[in-house]
């Protein structure tokens, strides 16, 4: 696993979201009320942004036909999804953001 700091704190306000490019895999960053989540943007149903979606209790909706994903898990919680999306782990220290992503071999 690499650590990788893609954005600073400041640079995503409360209940927004980021799209945020990481070797060629387009990552949407949430922040939910401080907490930060980071799962592929792209609904595995439809091929839509997740990050332009609703969030609601640490879940986003799908804009183009309503599927849910968990922001903690990337599970897929409704149709017409029924593939998950990735999740990635997020950290963070006093000003950055930081996903963890596999290396390739």
């Amino acid at each position: 696993m690499g650590k990788i700091k893609v954005l600073n704190i400041d640079d995503l306000d409360n209940n927004q979201s980021k799209v945020i490019n990481v070797e060629d895999k387009e990552i949407a960053v949430f922040n939910v009320d401080g907490e930060f989540f980071a799962i592929d943007d792209k609904c595995s149903h439809a091929d839509e942004s997740l990050s332009e979606g609703e969030v609601y209790d640490c879940k986003v909706e799908c804009p183009a036909h309503g599927a849910e994903f968990d922001l903690k898990t990337g599970e897929a919680l409704t149709p017409p999804a029924s593939k998950g999306v990735t999740c990635y782990k997020t950290t963070t220290d006093e000003n950055s953001i930081y996903i963890e992503v596999e290396k390739d071999a």
